[in-house]
């Protein structure tokens, strides 16, 4: 209900209700929040950049200085790791080796034997025996001493077979022995005599090879 401000009782009244009036003060209040807003949020972006440019700055200055000092600045991500250097590490080149020793004896080395026959013995079975009783294999590298009635093969004729009646001085003796199974062909001597006369004479040994002395 409107009221007329001449006619009431005399009395002056305020105009009436404009919900219009109300909208326009609303909205030119809206417009105020709305700038401030606007100006805090530029400010806070102007205060950001001034931030990282000053950070930019900071990390150059620290770049520049760890340069003048002969320095590196290196900056690692996260989950980032370093890389192991290539190559051998210094001092690693050319060190000596330990030298090999060997404690214990194989079952294949070679042992030294000196065997002493004497006068009236066969050579040749006497080494033979030897050999069989220690299932080892004889390798004769020299032989010194004398034998007396000695058969031999000479190998410049095939099928020579020369008996040497007398006393001879053994100049070389060289052979080898195996143990059975192994073949008799395995088995044998080689020796070169001198006779009384100065005569050097040798072949394969056939037979027995006698002692003398």
């Amino acid at each position: 209900m409107l009221m007329d401000p001449v006619t009431s009782n005399g009395l002056s009244l305020p105009p009436p209700f404009n919900i219009r009036d109300f909208n326009l003060h609303h909205h030119h209040h809206h417009q105020q929040l709305q700038q401030q807003d606007h100006q805090f949020h530029h400010q806070n972006s102007e205060d950001e950049q001034s931030g990282s440019s000053g950070g930019v700055k900071k990390l150059e200055r620290d770049d520049g200085s760890g340069t003048a000092d002969g320095k590196e600045l290196s900056i690692h991500g996260e989950g980032e790791t370093n890389r192991r250097p290539r190559g051998r590490p210094a001092g690693s080149k050319n060190k000596p080796k330990p030298p090999i020793i060997i404690t214990r004896d194989s079952a294949n080395a070679l042992r030294t034997h000196v065997m002493e026959i004497g006068d009236g013995c066969d050579i040749v079975e006497s080494v033979s025996t030897f050999a069989r009783r220690r299932q080892r294999g004889v390798c004769i590298m020299s032989g010194t001493g004398n034998v007396t009635n000695v058969t031999l093969r000479q190998p410049a004729s095939a099928g020579a077979i020369v008996s040497l009646h007398g006393r001879f001085e053994i100049l070389s003796l060289s052979g080898s022995f195996l143990p059975p199974p192994a073949p008799p062909a395995a088995t044998g001597l080689t020796i070169y005599l001198a006779g009384g006369q100065g005569q050097v004479v040798g072949g394969s040994v056939v037979g027995t090879l006698t002692c003398s002395g």
